[in-house]
């Protein structure tokens, strides 16, 4: 209570410049993923990219952050064990934050495409193993979501690979490509209404309280009959636009004409995604700063969730914002170019198996990460022309810098735990 009383202006203020450095990290690395499809299919420049994921995940951020949040990130860790020594919840958030971003900053700027969920987790891990007692971790959580490491890659790449085989099957090994894209392209793009719909409904909005009430019993249902007429309205005003469209060239049965059909498809999903994400994965950073400040300013009363201000949402989507725009670059290029060649309708089938994942493990409880499913889905995509199409090297580096992510963060936080520590008392 000393600690806190003494020291808590201070603490809030490195809690402000540790949770904005870790959102800075979610900036560059995690929403690069979203944006990286969409950049190595050349539906969006590198610029485009940018602007398009700043204004939509500091939407879907400040919009739809949360309201109420966990204070312990995806329950490894009961706070009540520090309802008596509040100021070690203080060192550990402050420690799992820190940790955290050093370990994006690191992977981002080897472009590294790694998990932020995974990093934050790692951190508390971390720092609850040595601050309380090995025996606080819930080690079947961790391992629960240590095997999201498999399930996500294989789930989104075969749901990839089927998504951009059915595209190649239909429209581009016919001999009428573009007049077979206005006719299937409305049908795809029913699924693309469909699937983000649900992700921003079951992933972003009900962290503000927000539900589609329709008189269908669960969250899920509504949300399920709600994206369904979502998606038949995306799919009707992308029919007329279609229609519409007219094919450059001499010959209008040329890829390149049908590609650009997918390029705009891609425009709409990046969008749509990024708030999604934006509203999702915002938690990573200002969960544990949202800790820090209830616990603060209670002077000292450990709290099982925190109530979010608003300003504690702005510092997450501003560096979300920073992050994406000074070194989001690196991972994006491994993402779109590094590990298979993408052409829109490859990255439309990337992104949309991507979203199709996210949605079923919302609806079965399965813990999964953003950042692995769109990774997998991309393999997929690549598979699906043959394994020569894939850039091995890159892929066994990715690989490994997932799986030394949850130890590098709890190494950390063991270290600025007890650095913490030593400073405060």
């Amino acid at each position: 209570m000393d600690v806190i009383g003494s020291y808590g202006t201070l603490l809030l203020l490195l809690a402000c410049a540790f949770g904005l450095f870790m959102a800075w990290g979610i900036g560059a690395n995690d929403v690069a993923n979203a944006m990286g499809t969409s950049v190595g299919a050349r539906a969006l420049t590198l610029k485009q990219a940018i602007v398009v994921a700043a204004i939509f995940e500091f939407a879907g951020a400040y919009l739809a952050g949360g309201e109420v949040t966990s204070t312990i990130r995806k329950g490894i860790v009961d706070p009540g064990l520090m309802s008596d020594t509040p100021e070690l919840l203080v060192y550990g958030m402050l420690s799992a934050l820190l940790a955290a971003g050093t370990w994006l900053y690191i992977a981002s700027l080897n472009g590294w495409p790694v998990s932020t969920t995974h990093s934050i987790v790692g951190a508390i891990v971390g720092f609850a193993a040595v601050g309380i007692s090995v025996d606080a971790v819930d080690w079947g959580q961790v391992g629960t979501i240590a095997a999201s490491w498999i399930v996500s890659p294989l789930l989104a790449g075969g749901i990839a690979f089927a998504l951009f085989i059915s595209v190649r099957s239909l429209i581009l090994d016919q001999d009428n490509p573009f007049v077979r894209a206005r006719r299937y392209v409305p049908v795809y793009m029913w699924l693309v209404g469909f699937m983000i719909s649900m992700v921003t409904l079951t992933k972003g909005l009900k962290h503000v309280g927000l539900s589609a009430d329709l008189g269908f019993g669960s969250n899920f249902a509504n949300a399920l009959a709600l994206s369904v007429g979502v998606g038949l309205a995306v799919a009707l005003v992308g029919g007329v636009l279609l229609s519409r469209l007219k094919p450059s060239g001499k010959d209008e049965n040329s890829i390149e004409n049908v590609e650009r059909v997918f390029g705009i498809l891609m425009i709409f999903t990046a969008c749509a995604m990024a708030f999604a994400h934006g509203s999702n994965d915002v938690a990573n950073a200002v969960g544990p700063l949202a800790a820090v400040v209830s616990t603060v300013q209670s002077g000292g009363i450990v709290g099982v969730t925190s109530i979010m201000p608003w300003w504690v949402l702005a510092v997450g989507a501003v560096g979300i914002v920073f992050g994406l725009s000074t070194y989001g670059w690196r991972v994006i290029q491994t993402i779109g170019r590094k590990i298979t060649e993408l052409t829109p309708s490859r990255g439309f089938a990337a992104e949309l198996a991507a979203a199709t994942t996210v949605v079923l493990a919302s609806a079965t409880g399965l813990p999964i990460s953003t950042t692995h499913t769109l990774v997998g889905a991309v393999l997929g995509v690549g598979l699906a022309r043959g394994v020569e199409a894939l850039h091995l090297p890159t892929i066994w580096a990715i690989v490994s810098s997932w799986v030394v992510t949850l130890p590098a963060g709890a190494g950390l936080a063991i270290v600025f735990f007890y650095i913490l520590r030593s400073i405060f008392g």
